[in-house]
């Protein structure tokens, strides 16, 4: 078996030894005489599972324990709508900061629950950087601040925590979780779909302060229901039980790395290499402003764009995967996450720039 270089960006590579473990454990985990995909999410073997899952996530990210912890279907797009179903607790606006595509579709699904402040917006510059701190206008009434810490499509990322004065502070984390160090008490909540960071798709995680959940409406069902959630352990329905297995699995690889601290130094590395390369290139260009290049996604178009089937079709003959931009915005992008390793961007570069010597 050879495995190619996966630059998807959701879902997106996983570690080799996850998968290794996964294949040992598929027919029986430990002594159970079961498969986990077969467990009731009663049975104590599950139950043991789950508890670890909460307990390693805690652990790699420092979570308070004022933090409910929800390990929840249907994506971060349900969030989109769920949050302000879940924590606008009797007001009726909300922030939002619109940097990107995700954070551009959280808006519109918002708006259907609350009067959305756009508090600022980087449309105009076609989502290449983020706009001035001092120009974003804050409603000391609303009820959050919303923020995407990442945007996957665009290539743009924060690399300081948003000052909300004084909002709780909503982040989208879903394509830049556990890869850098956060302190999770400056949020109000954070959510995150696990198939870019964290595991396969299936799994997306919430993290809120507890004084921010029971104040749902009357009109959200249980289901749907964070404090309901909470006190059900997540499992007020039958949760993606092997999909919570393959997370936990991460989670402890990325304990054995050396945690979060240990992979953001190992992304600071990576994503140098490749924006150096795409610099010094004269066939290769990214359109984000240097302050807010993304760690995570980093998308790069070719200068002339008649090259681009061409250079698609010689990266798959040489191993690298998954490097079409978004149909959205066309180009490249090389989707480096957490397992995806050095090597893998070594060989990326080597590979631009043996394309642009014979192009």
């Amino acid at each position: 078996m050879s495995r190619v270089y996966n630059f998807s960006a959701g879902p997106s590579v996983s570690p080799e030894p996850v998968l290794q473990q996964a294949r040992q454990e598929l027919l029986e985990w430990r002594d159970s005489g079961m498969s986990v995909m077969e467990m009731s999410h009663r049975g104590k073997h599950f139950l043991l599972i789950a508890e670890e899952l909460e307990s390693d996530l805690r652990s790699l990210m420092a979570i308070p324990e004022n933090y409910k912890v929800l390990f929840l279907q249907g994506g971060a797009s349900a969030q989109f709508s769920l949050i302000p179903q879940n924590i606008l607790n009797g007001k009726t606006k909300a922030c939002y900061l619109k940097t990107g595509a995700w954070s551009e579709k959280a808006i519109k699904d918002a708006k259907s629950y609350c009067d959305v402040i756009v508090s600022a917006s980087s449309e105009d510059t076609r989502f290449t950087r983020i706009p001035e701190a001092s120009t974003w206008h804050l409603d000391e009434q609303a009820a959050y601040l919303h923020y995407t810490t990442n945007e996957t499509i665009h290539g743009v990322e924060f690399s300081e925590l948003p000052d909300s004065k004084g909002l709780p502070l909503v982040s989208d984390m879903s394509s830049n979780i556990l890869s850098r160090k956060i302190d999770v008490s400056q949020y109000g909540l954070i959510y995150a779909g696990t198939q870019k960071n964290m595991g396969p798709a299936g799994v997306t995680v919430v993290i809120v302060r507890d004084d921010l959940i029971g104040h749902a409406a009357k009109t959200v069902p249980p289901v749907f229901d964070y404090a309901e959630q909470a006190k059900n352990q997540s499992m007020l329905n039958t949760p993606a039980t092997y999909n919570w297995y393959l997370v936990g699995l991460v989670l402890k690889w990325l304990k054995d790395q050396g945690g979060v601290e240990a992979m953001e130094l190992r992304n600071i590395a990576k994503a140098a290499k490749l924006y150096q390369a795409i610099d010094q290139s004269a066939l290769y260009s990214n359109p984000v402003a240097i302050p807010f290049r993304s760690r995570m996604n980093v998308p790069f178009i070719l200068a002339d764009e008649s090259l681009d089937k061409p250079f698609l079709a010689a990266a798959e003959a040489n191993g690298l995967f998954e490097l079409k931009g978004h149909r959205s915005v066309g180009g490249m992008r090389a989707s480096i996450y957490n397992a995806m390793p050095e090597a893998g961007v070594l060989a990326l570069i080597d590979f631009m720039a043996e394309f642009e010597r014979t192009h």
